[in-house]
């Protein structure tokens, strides 16, 4: 299973550097899973950048991916790495729901750099 956290899909969806490192890994519906919190994330700021049409457009095409909802033990889990490697509400609910799902997380967010079960590209 692939977890493109949300700052791959931004690269991806605005055909930055690294959107081709991205597009094979969101192509690939049938492995890929999304939490609800990257859901939110790309829908609040392609709704604030490009408007309410897009948005919806955008957010329809993430569902073809698994959707991820955030339960309890995610939850709970994404508080301890919240505290343990000082990561941000967010990406501690992206980095738990790779790991309880076994998904790897492809990012080209540097918060995420050298933590195991994670593999990132530089932002270009």
């Amino acid at each position: 299973m692939n977890l493109v956290d949300t700052s791959g899909w931004l690269e991806f969806l605005a055909d930055g550097p690294n959107a081709e490192y991205f597009k094979v890994l969101i192509q690939d519906e049938a492995h890929l899973v999304i939490p609800t919190i990257c859901l939110y994330e790309i829908f609040k700021v392609t709704l604030a950048r490009e408007g309410e049409d897009k948005a919806i457009r955008v957010a329809g095409n993430m569902s073809f991916g698994r959707i991820v909802d955030l339960n309890r033990e995610t939850a709970l889990a994404a508080a301890q790495l919240s505290i343990q490697r000082k990561l941000s509400m967010a990406d501690s609910i992206i980095l738990a729901t790779a790991q309880s799902l076994e998904a790897v997380l492809w990012t080209q967010d540097e918060h995420f750099k050298d933590i195991p079960g994670v593999r990132f590209i530089e932002n270009k």
